[in-house]
């Protein structure tokens, strides 16, 4: 599974998150991640991946916070999970 380390910028410590699945919508990539694939209670977050201004091909993740974005990228991203062992 793969994993990307995502530097909070709040109080400067890296998280490691698994990549549960990911998607294209309107020319933007999403993941769909977790800190935790074992507990049921796990939280799932949805990062877009972002081109970095400042150098050549470097990109970044971002956390969506748009309500209706969310929604449109949760039910996309249950139904490719339906397909997947991970639920």
């Amino acid at each position: 599974m793969d994993k990307i380390v995502f530097h909070d910028e709040i109080d400067g410590q890296d998280i490691e998150l698994y990549v549960l699945e990911q998607t294209t919508l309107q020319g933007e990539d999403y993941l769909l991640v977790s800190e935790d694939l074992e507990s049921e209670e796990a939280q799932c977050y949805i990062m877009c991946k972002l081109p970095n201004d400042e150098s050549d091909g470097d990109f970044f993740y971002e956390f969506v916070e748009d309500e209706k974005k969310l929604d449109a990228l949760a039910k996309i991203f249950e139904e490719l999970l339906e397909d997947t062992d991970i639920q």
